[in-house]
């Protein structure tokens, strides 16, 4: 009787150490299947931020190239040529207004694109698994030793 105790220690080690292993890949392939679904998640919302940023962009142009050709448009029915002096200076005036508010919304589009961003520190436990593996493993073989 006393020499079946070390091979039921062995056995139940080894069903002890495969459960474990099962356990951990079980981990690992939910980790991945998360982690595939974040991503594909996470491009679905970059790619509609971007879509968003392209219009608001297109809208913004038109709404400049609107308000320049009507402002050319009065200068020059008032006898002033739009590209001297201070009809210059006002056209590109509402350039600079637009290239500002062109750089505002790039900051913002930048903001929101990171704060969506995962942390790369994200763990799946899988290392606290297989050590667990590796200590259930040698007290059965401190066990068996003994």
């Amino acid at each position: 009787m006393a020499q079946l105790a070390p091979i039921a220690t062995a056995l139940g080690a080894g069903a002890s150490l495969y459960s474990t292993v099962r356990q951990a890949q079980t981990q690992s392939s939910n980790a991945r299947a998360q982690a595939a679904a974040a991503q594909q998640q996470e491009a679905a919302r970059q790619q509609q931020l971007a879509a968003q940023q392209a219009a608001e962009t297109r809208a913004r142009e038109a709404r400049l190239a609107g308000t320049t050709a009507a402002a050319r448009a009065r200068l020059a029915a008032s006898g002033v040529s739009p590209d001297e002096g201070s009809a210059a200076a006002l056209t590109a005036g509402l350039e600079r207004d637009a290239a500002a508010a062109q750089s505002d919304s790039d900051q913002v589009f930048a903001a929101r694109l990171s704060a969506g961003r995962r942390s790369l520190l994200n763990n799946d436990g899988s290392l606290t698994t297989w050590l667990r593996a590796g200590s259930s493993f040698g007290n059965s073989l401190r066990n068996l030793l003994d």
